[in-house]
This record gives C-alpha cells, sequence and structure tokens, in this order.
C-alpha cells in the first residue's frame, strides 16, 4: 500500500547522545560492528532520512549488550524467543564469512575504487581489459562482484579480503588487516615499530614479507673471501606461517586480527580462532579451513598450497637451520606460533628438546623413514661420541607420551626406530 511522504525534521549528523556523536554512539554499542550507512535526501520536496542496516551475516548483533528480533510489527528481546534465537543460528551456520557483503549496492565508480583491478588481473595473470565495462565483466565473471541492480554491485568479503585497494576502507574488515610489530627486548613494554597492512591478503602479501624480512636480525658469515649476511629464520618458515595465519584465522570476532610480533629471540605469529585440527597433527593431517573458498583462491595465486605441507615445510627448514622447534600454542580464542632464534641444545629446557624430538619423528614419518639416535643427532648437531644425550632426549619424549618404538618387540637400543604416537 502506498504511502504519503511527509518528511521529517530529524538530522542524524547532526543529533548527539550525551557528548558523542549519534553515528559513533550507536556504533559503538552494536557487537559485531555492522557498517551501517545513514542515507539524507529530499523526496518530492521532503527531507527524508533512512538508515541502511545490512543482514546480520554469522551472528546476531547486540544493542548495548543485548539481542533483538521483530514479532509482527513489535520489537522483542531475541532470549524470550528461543525458537526463533535456535532456527537464526541454524542460518548462520549456513551462511560464511566468505559469502557475507562487505559493500553492498556500490555505483561502478566505487567498486573500481574500492577495489585493486590491476593487481586482480596481474595476479591471475591476465592481460587488463582497455575499458571500464570490460574490467567489471571479468570482476562479475570471477564473482569479485554481484550484479546487485540498477548498475549497482555487491562486493563479498571474500573478494574485499583479497582485492581491497585499503582494507580499511570496509568497516567490517578494518581490524583484519595483518599487524606488525616490533619489540626492543623479550617483553612487550617497549614497542620499537608497529606496521598495519593496508591492502587485501594477496595483494600485498609480497610486500609484507619484505617488510616483515628486513625488521629480523641476520647473522653475518665469514667465508674465504668476503662477509655476507644470512638471516636468522627461514624464509619459507615465514612465508608459510604468516600465510596460515592468514587464510586459518576465525573471522568472526571482532576487534582482533592476525599479527606478528619481533622480539630479540623469537616471533610470535598469531591469528584469531582456534585450529580444527589438534596442533600435533599439524603435520600429518590433511588440511581443514574454516575459510575454504579463501584458501582455495591464496592457492590459485601461488600464495599457499592446499595439499597440507605448509607446516612440514617450516619444521623443515627449522631442522636445516638447526633452530629450536617452533611452538604451536592455542588459548580459548586465538593460535599462535612461534619461532625462536638459534639457541644451543644445551640452553633449551626439557620442553624444547621434547618437542623437537617429535616434531622430527614426525617430519621423518612422514618422509617415509624413521627416527633413529642417528637422525636425531643429525637434527640437533650431536657428535656421534655424544650419542647418549641424543637417546635421553628419546627417552624424555617417550615418557612424555609423544613418541613409541616402531617394533615394541624389539630389545635393540642401538639401533631402535621410532615413530609418532598416533601412528
Amino acid at each position: 500500500m502506498a504511502r504519503r511522504v511527509v518528511g521529517t525534521q530529524f538530522k542524524p549528523r547532526q543529533t548527539k547522545k550525551g557528548n558523542k556523536e549519534l553515528e559513533n554512539w550507536l556504533g559503538r554499542l552494536l557487537p559485531p560492528r555492522v557498517g551501517f550507512r545513514i542515507h539524507e535526501f529530499t523526496h518530492e520536496g521532503k527531507p527524508v532520512v533512512i538508515f541502511e542496516i545490512p543482514a546480520a551475516s554469522y551472528m546476531p548483533v547486540r544493542f548495548s549488550g543485548e539481542e533483538f528480533i521483530r514479532v509482527g510489527s513489535y520489537t522483542k528481546k531475541l532470549k524470550n524467543y528461543p525458537d526463533k534465537e535456535k532456527a537464526l543460528w541454524a542460518l548462520f551456520r549456513h551462511e560464511t564469512f566468505e559469502r557475507g557483503l562487505a559493500r553492498r549496492s556500490a555505483t561502478a565508480e566505487e567498486v573500481l575504487a574500492l577495489i585493486d583491478y590491476p593487481s586482480f588481473f596481474e595476479l591471475l595473470g591476465q592481460r587488463l581489459p582497455e575499458n571500464r565495462a570490460g574490467i567489471l565483466d571479468r570482476l562479475l565473471r570471477e564473482r569479485v562482484i554481484v550484479e546487485a541492480g540498477a548498475e549497482r554491485f555487491d562486493i563479498s568479503n571474500l573478494a574485499a579480503v583479497l582485492f581491497a585497494q585499503r582494507l580499511n576502507q570496509f568497516e567490517t574488515l578494518a581490524r583484519k588487516a595483518m599487524r606488525m610489530i616490533v619489540y626492543k627486548g623479550p617483553t612487550r613494554i617497549e614497542t620499537v615499530k608497529e606496521q598495519t597492512g593496508i591492502k587485501g591478503y594477496p595483494v600485498g602479501f609480497e610486500g609484507l614479507l619484505g617488510y616483515l624480512n628486513d625488521q629480523l636480525p641476520r647473522n653475518e658469515q665469514i667465508g674465504q673471501a668476503l662477509r655476507r649476511e644470512v638471516r636468522m629464520y627461514p624464509e619459507i618458515a615465514i612465508r608459510e606461517l604468516v600465510a596460515n595465519a592468514l587464510i586459518h584465522q576465525d573471522f568472526s570476532p571482532t576487534g582482533t586480527g592476525p599479527t606478528v610480533e619481533i622480539f630479540p629471540d623469537r616471533i610470535e605469529i598469531t591469528n584469531p580462532g582456534t585450529p580444527l585440527i589438534d596442533p600435533l597433527r599439524f603435520i600429518d593431517e590433511p588440511p581443514r579451513s574454516r575459510n575454504e573458498a579463501l584458501a582455495s583462491m591464496m592457492r590459485r595465486l601461488n600464495i599457499c598450497e592446499e595439499r597440507g605441507s605448509g607446516v612440514d615445510k617450516v619444521i623443515f627448514q627449522v631442522e636445516l637451520f638447526q633452530l629450536p622447534a617452533p611452538d604451536f600454542q592455542v588459548t580459548s580464542t586465538h593460535t599462535k606460533a612461534v619461532l625462536y632464534a638459534p639457541k644451543k641444545l644445551a640452553a633449551m629446557d626439557q620442553q624444547d628438546r621434547i618437542r623437537a624430538c617429535c616434531q622430527h619423528a614426525c617430519l621423518c614419518w612422514v618422509s617415509n623413514k624413521t627416527m633413529t639416535n642417528a637422525t636425531l643427532r643429525e637434527r640437533f648437531g650431536i657428535a656421534e661420541a655424544n650419542a647418549a644425550m641424543a637417546s635421553r632426549i628419546i627417552r624424555e619424549t617417550v615418557e612424555a607420551g609423544l613418541i613409541k618404538r616402531s617394533d615394541p618387540e624389539s630389545k635393540s637400543r642401538k639401533h631402535a626406530k621410532y615413530v609418532p604416537f598416533w601412528v
């Protein structure tokens, strides 16, 4: 039924709640932060105000700590309608973050300003079309954008995360850019430098790695004729761990995103969300990601692999550099990978030794080999005359329940072979 427009005297951008602007006040009380937009215009000579509010995509939006739902023409508290709440969560389970919208109803000009389309074509190895129509057509075919009618386009979260000119132009993604912090000492007391990424993940990935590697300490090697600087950490290991943090993060928590923290004695790479695989099985289990479309596109753009060999590469490179074993830590809300600076075996504590021995046994197994005293000595750089030291590390790891003899019936200690506990 058509209704007569009477107009309004309400001016949202001039209205305040307390001493705060209304728009800022509303946004602060809406977790998760939704990118609502205020439209002010004149229709038939009458002033009109429209609040455009995107649909919730992965969890109900709360206002001042309460969730609400429309029942008929009334607004009711969601907690008082458990059946509706259950149906709502069931709907969210089918709606992934990647399919959600970062920007609705954008014009062609806005699309080309928001999306780094030259990098899109370069990364895919395709020629840049000669005109705007060709660019938009290709973006539509690759589902970077979706037609929203009347020469308007929707931009998905996936497209924005991948190809944004600036992630902070998308309100829901502003905190999902990689943040890098360099500390002066082994604690977080004194910060030397901090940098936050700007572009979509694959677009800015090489630049991110270049900047990260420039911040890392180097060792100087003196050869017969010249000196050369050698990186303290293997670049391949850093690349894999950074890519994993971006791809496997949980995008739903607000106010947090992936971070790289650089200390004099270690690097910590953290992402929101707990892993879908037990960290003790990172090396052998097939990969699983909560962001399958993102992982697939990152693989297509040669940023990562989906074969599950990423952690294998990390462990192999760490052993090659004879570094302490990386530590994969899980909290209630985050996953963290820690790479440690060079440390002599004598300076490692028992947990360092056990972790390295366990990871070495896993790496041997997935490489179709078996760990022995000799292979562990090589991993730690232990001389054959000190084989008893390797035996002690093996015994500690067996007692920790992380490895076992491959042949329990064998009584030989000298030629004993060991496999991960899960074999």
